[in-house]
Order: structure tokens, then C-alpha cells, then sequence
């Protein structure tokens, strides 16, 4: 059964849900299930909601042009809005992923439950390329549009590394009067690439310097801002393993060595990573790095270390004179910045919602990406939220419901919220959801060099002007290819 199509949309829209719905191929399976049969062809097959939508929405799957997979929800009581989703990552595998934007869709589901009608890209390969991301974001906002019609008011929602990604949806495409009417941004990895990461870096040297098993002194070597060396077979079972040879990190204190312990202790006090992330950490810093450097840079650096003053280990002297230093590439720094830095130049309404407890991109992120708004003159458009929960992504979908609504009704009224005023109007919502409200509206934000050691130049923000990216893109080659 096809979803009710609002009469605005017109005759022609209603024609091409019923082409969609009726194209020669099989069913869709279940949201786990395969690929939709003529994904080749672009359009949007018919498919099986998750428990969640059952009854509610009429869903939809597909495969766009450049290979990306999408899923499409839309709500059989539509309000005639889209959300459009950049889901984070990145995922590593090597090609589009069919059932992430369907997993995306399940988690979501609130969104598609208040009455928007909802579409996530898979991207189409897996590994890093922010731009790439972001265009196969608007590729599947296109398609949704050239099946189903213009919505009133369309939103981009981005998740984790995809609020780095919606964000630079927004900076591309998010002219004002153009398709974008609002931005939403949740646990975002707001910083950019050129220094997003630069904890994850002290991280790998760090953990280097302590434990001296990644590699180990009998294995082949390599530079540490490598990740990890190409033809390495290390799995991550195989980096849980030595992580916890050295620190103990999975065992009891009490059942860890003196060593084990002090390690974990120095290790955990000089990065200002949490104990329970540590793991998920140090594999971005190895299979992530390993993917921006060798599969998108061509071997080259775009990490630095040089200058950084490491403190708060039993011996800091020691500690910053043995540690591994790297000065990174002039041009791979220009091409990840290009990639993913954001130059802060929007101009519509953003929203933002962050967990000050977030393990995994911390909430001084946030202060990244104020800086660059308000370094770019665009301060006026940023609204941001906290709440004291104290997950990476499992915000509360009462909160989601609530922020979702306030960013829509900021676009339609013209009248920016307060953080105050968001807090306020959550309750409605878990009344609904039940999940919880937890916002604290009179947060105080620290600096992003509050929390990451910052590089020479790195308490400048933008990290990329728009007069750099301007230059730069005429250069030929210039960023990540897709």
C-alpha cells in the first residue's frame, strides 16, 4: 500500500509513488534485508518497513547512479517535510553498505513517527571522503524529490562524523531559498578532519610510547601516522588483544598488573580519553588513519605532533622526550581540510544537540564549530543544546522529536529559539516517547583546545576560510576523490 500523498503535491507526484511502488523486481525483504533488484536503475523499489513503521509509513529502497544505496520512509499521515540523513562513520568497507540507511531508518524512526518523511544515503563506497558523503546526500534529497515531489520544507539531520557531513551538505548546497531549509546536527564531529582528530593522534603515540606492541619491535615499521602499515592482516580482535596486554583494559583493576595499570592510568590521563572509548579509539586511530592516509591520501601525512607538550603522566619529562614526532604534508593537510573542514559560511537556521558526557566526539566539538560560525559572520544561525546524558548517538528520542520541531518551526516562523526555550517544550514530547528529557540550557561550552592539544595555528577558526577553499578548488585534484 502506497502512503497518502498530501493534494498539494498534484496528480503527477501521485503517478510517479505508484511507478515506484509497482516496478518490475522483487519486494524488498525485511529493513535487514537485500538490496532492492533494480537499484540499477535508480529508482526506488517498494520494501518492508522495520517493527517500528509497520502501518505507519510506506518504505522504500534503491541504489542511485554512483552506487550508493538509499532507504526512503514516508509516513501514510505525511506533513509534507523531509528530513534527509548523513549517517556517521565512516564505515570501511569497500563499497556501499545496502543495509546502513536502512539501520539508520530503524534508529530514526522518530522522525518518520512526527509526520516527516525520511531519507539516508549509504554513500556509495565505504572510508573517508566527507564531500563525497555530502554529495550522495543531496543525490538521494534529488531523487526523493523527482519521485515524490518537492516537500514543503526539507531538513538535513546529521549523526556523528555525518554532522560533519550535513554540515558541509549545508555549506554546498544550503544557499538561502535553495533546498535546504534547516540543518540539524546531533553528537556531531564539528571540528573537521585537519584537526578532529588530533586527539586520536596523541593517542596513537601515546599508547605507542607506553605499551611498544603496535607494532611490536620484532614486526615490521612504520610510522605512526600511517595507523597502520598497508599490508597489515591486524584484525580488531587482534588490536582488543594487545591492548589489553598492555593496560588491562577489559580485566578488573584488580586483576591487572602494577604495569597494566599505570599504563592505563598515564595513558588515559595524558589523552583525556575515557576509559570505557579507549578501545573504540585507539581502532580509529589504526584503521581509520590507515584508511585517510593510504587509501584516500596516497601514502602521505596529514597528522602533527610537533610542538604538542604531552602532561599528566608520572613523568612528562620522559614521556615528551620519547615520543614519536611527525610534521605533516603541505598538501595532504590541504586536501583533508578541503575534504571536511567547514568554513562556517551557512545561512540557514542550525540546530545542534550534544552530550556533555559524550565518550566518543566530545562536546567541545561544539566550541569548534562555533568558532568557525562566528569567525565566518554567521553566528546568527547557530542555536545549540546540551544534555547531560552520557552516550555517543542514543540521545533521547523524546529529545530528537523535540529538537526536530523546534528547528522546523524556527525555519517557518523566522524566530530563533533559546536553548531555555527548547528545554521547555520537551516534555510534550515524552509524554509520547517516554525516553526523557535531559537538556541543560545554562551549560557552559569550554574551547576546543580545553579538551585537544592544539597544533601552531589550530586556535584560529574557521580552519578552512572561504577564500582558502575558493583557491584551493582550483586546484586540480585538490581533496579526497569519491
Amino acid at each position: 500500500m502506497l502512503a497518502r500523498i498530501p493534494r498539494w503535491l498534484g496528480s503527477a507526484t501521485k503517478r510517479r509513488v505508484g511507478l515506484a511502488a509497482c516496478l518490475a523486481g522483487v519486494l524488498v525483504g525485511a529493513l535487514t534485508g537485500a538490496p532492492s533488484a533494480h537499484a540499477d536503475a535508480g529508482h526506488p523499489v517498494s520494501a518492508a518497513c522495520s517493527e517500528s513503521l509497520t502501518g505507519s509509513a510506506t518504505c522504500y529502497t534503491g541504489q542511485d547512479t554512483n552506487g550508493a544505496y538509499y532507504a526512503i520512509a514516508v509516513p501514510k499521515t505525511w506533513n509534507g517535510s523531509l528530513v534527509v540523513h548523513a549517517h556517521g562513520g565512516p564505515d570501511l568497507g569497500d563499497g556501499s553498505d545496502p543495509g546502513r540507511s536502512l539501520d539508520d531508518l530503524d534508529r530514526w524512526a522518530v522522525m518518520v513517527k512526527e509526520g516527516y518523511a525520511w531519507a539516508g544515503s549509504s554513500y556509495r563506497r565505504g572510508g573517508y571522503g566527507t564531500r563525497m558523503a555530502a554529495e550522495d546526500t543531496e543525490n538521494v534529497r534529488r531523487l526523493f524529490v523527482k519521485e515524490f515531489g518537492t516537500p514543503k520544507r526539507t531538513h538535513v539531520h546529521g549523526q556523528s562524523w555525518g554532522g560533519d557531513v550535513a554540515a558541509k551538505v549545508a555549506e554546498m548546497y544550503g544557499l538561502k531559498h535553495g533546498p535546504y531549509d534547516g540543518v540539524l546536527l546531533t553528537s556531531g564531529v564539528l571540528a573537521g578532519g585537519s584537526r578532529g582528530y588530533d586527539y586520536r593522534v596523541d593517542l596513537r603515540v601515546v599508547y605507542q610510547y607506553y605499551c611498544r606492541n603496535h607494532p611490536r619491535p620484532t614486526e615490521p615499521q612504520y610510522p605512526l601516522w600511517e595507523g597502520l602499515r598497508a599490508g597489515s592482516t591486524m584484525t580488531t580482535t587482534g588490536l582488543r588483544a594487545r591492548l589489553q596486554e598492555c593496560t588491562g583494559y577489559a580485566s578488573a583493576p584488580q586483576e591487572r598488573t602494577a604495569l597494566q595499570q599505570r599504563n592505563l592510568d598515564d595513558i588515559l590521563a595524558v589523552t583525556g580519553i575515557p576509559e570505557r572509548t579507549l578501545e573504540s579509539h585507539l581502532r580509529f586511530a589504526t584503521f581509520t588513519f590507515r584508511d585517510i592516509v593510504m587509501d584516500r591520501l596516497g601514502g602521505r601525512n596529514p597528522f602533527s605532533n610537533r610542538g604538542v607538550w604531552y602532561s599528566g603522566s608520572h613523568d612528562d619529562k620522559a614521556l615528551n622526550a620519547g615520543v614519536e614526532r611527525f610534521t605533516a604534508d603541505p598538501t595532504a593537510v590541504r586536501d583533508l581540510s578541503y575534504d571536511s573542514d567547514l568554513t562556517g559560511k551557512v545561512s540557514i537556521p542550525v540546530l545542534t544537540m550534544h552530550a556533555i558526557d559524550d565518550p566518543t566526539a566530545f562536546v567541545e566539538h561544539e566550541a569548534a564549530y562555533r568558532a568557525a560560525l562566528e569567525g565566518a559572520h554567521r553566528g546568527q544561525h547557530l542555536v545549540q543544546t546540551f544534555t547531560r546524558e552520557s552516550e555517543h548517538s542514543e540521545l533521547s528520542n523524546s529529545e530528537y522529536a523535540n529538537s526536530l520541531t523546534a528547528l522546523d518551526r524556527w525555519v517557518r516562523t523566522g524566530r530563533k529559539p533559546t536553548p531555555q526555550m527548547i528545554a521547555a517544550s520537551c516534555p510534550v514530547f515524552d509524554r509520547a516517547y517516554g525516553t526523557g528529557c535531559f537538556y541543560e540550557p545554562d551549560f557552559h561550552l569550554a574551547s576546543y583546545a580545553s579538551r585537544v592539544n592544539p597544533r601552531p595555528g589550530g586556535l584560529n577558526w574557521p580552519a578552512m576560510t572561504t577564500a582558502q577553499e575558493k583557491a584551493w578548488s582550483r586546484i586540480d585534484g585538490v581533496g579526497i576523490a569519491p
